[in-house]
């Protein structure tokens, strides 16, 4: 045993610095499974280079001593912008100044290095993406639909925004007509957001039925809703498809999944959650189109039925995206979207599927084939974990280091997991988005 540890060594002292940095000797799930056997993880520049059972020379080097490598965690439902705090130019520059790089942070400290905005106001999320892009924020990769887009009286607009009117006209793009839309759809790929996303009802009355009052602990008079016409649904769907982008649709109940979905969305934001889904073909569709379904329990855990309905649509076969609705106010940036995972896999996943959830199948979610895995030719976002997630989703908190774009940017590594410099330092370069 003496002698094979002696010739391992006398190999790695004589390997080339090929790469930029190598991540040695570490368990790797891959975005979709545990790998068999220890590797060592090449990085070059913003890309994996290599995955190899073998050793590999870098310019700078971790030792992970059998630590676990997966894939940087992506949010794909997030709300960034402080919703109760904004309320006119003062208090949207005070938030941006003042509140929105520590928030940023808070996601890569807790290994979460992609996160989607789905219903921010526009000019500001965009200028907080291109901030980061540029290197001026410390931040993780931010994708951004802009507002969401909702039928006129809809939610969140009437709701949440009901009496923040400055607010409303910002983070909510309400329409009432087809070329309303249309129109709207046509601004926002204009500006070159990531994807759309619309607004179906707010766990509204389906079409045709009497009046829904919208009711939440924080509105406890009720709120009347209307819902998004289906036609006004089709046309944003449509539109979004011909500008390239993916386009998903908030639901809550089957009888808008299923509207939504023949109306050629892509995915289901929240999914069903305010009733048992009982109809079987339904789930049959969402596998029929590709459906990906995003649970958001963090925010929606509280309805007695959102657990059984993600463990239905996930033992059936449907796409699973980790998004956690999470937004200021509640908890923590970040620790939100550890504990979105840890209640997925209460609620029948297993800790592999959750992780899938929270990386390649996020990255689909999010048309980002560039992220979400540990392969080569794949964006070098990555985390080093102290123990095992595959076993416990729990040990994502175990966290030791954060690489976001083949960069360092979180390190909390325990004594004697040292990084070694061998040869030149690393070049110089600017992260990419």
């Amino acid at each position: 045993m003496h002698q094979e540890a002696e010739a391992i060594a006398s190999v790695e002292a004589r390997l080339p610095a090929t790469y930029d940095l190598v991540i040695r000797r570490a368990h790797v799930f891959d975005g979709r499974q545990a790998l068999t056997g220890l590797y060592d993880i090449a990085v070059d520049g913003t890309e994996i280079a290599s995955v190899s059972a073998e050793p590999l020379g870098g310019r700078q080097e971790i030792d992970a001593a059998g630590a676990w490598v997966v894939p940087g965690l992506i949010d794909t439902h997030v709300h960034f912008y402080d919703v109760r705090a904004v309320s006119d130019p003062d208090s949207m520059r005070a938030f941006e100044e003042d509140e929105l790089p520590g928030r940023l942070g808070l996601f890569l400290d807790h290994g979460v290095t992609t996160i989607k905005s789905v219903g921010d106001p526009t000019g500001g999320i965009l200028a907080t993406r291109a901030g980061i892009a540029e290197g001026t924020l410390r931040g993780p990769r931010l994708l951004a639909t802009g507002c969401g887009i909702t039928g006129r009286d809809g939610h969140p607009a009437a709701t949440v925004f009901g009496d923040n009117p400055w607010a409303r006209e910002r983070f909510t793009g309400e329409v009432g007509s087809v070329q309303e839309i249309r129109d709207l759809v046509h601004h926002l790929a204009d500006r070159k957001v990531d994807a759309i996303k619309l607004l179906s009802e707010g766990a509204c009355a389906h079409s045709g039925e009497p009046a829904y009052l919208w009711q939440n602990p924080a509105f406890p008079d009720g709120v009347e809703l209307a819902r998004l016409p289906l036609a006004l649904l089709r046309a944003g769907v449509e539109t979004g498809h011909e500008r390239g982008l993916r386009v998903t649709v908030h639901t809550t109940q089957q009888a808008a999944a299923r509207e939504a979905i023949e109306a050629g969305a892509d995915g289901l934001e929240h999914g069903v959650t305010v009733e048992p889904l009982t109809d079987r073909s339904l789930i049959d569709l969402m596998l029929e189109h590709g459906i990906t379904y995003t649970p958001t329990l963090w925010i929606d855990d509280a309805h007695p039925d959102a657990r059984g309905n993600l463990r239905k649509v996930s033992r059936a076969g449907v796409h699973i995206a980790l998004g956690s609705d999470t937004f200021s106010g509640r908890g923590l940036f970040g620790a939100n979207t550890l504990e979105e995972a840890e209640l997925m896999v209460a609620a029948g996943m297993t800790p592999t599927q959750v992780l899938a959830a929270g990386t390649s199948g996020a990255s689909r979610q999010c048309s980002r084939p560039d992220l979400g895995a540990v392969a080569e030719g794949k964006r070098a976002d990555l985390l080093v974990l102290n123990s095992d997630p595959t076993t416990d989703i729990g040990n994502l908190r175990d966290l030791s280091m954060v690489i976001l774009n083949g960069e360092l940017a979180v390190d909390r590594r325990r004594p004697g997991r040292t990084t070694s410099i061998r040869g030149v330092g690393r070049r110089s370069r600017r992260s990419a988005p």
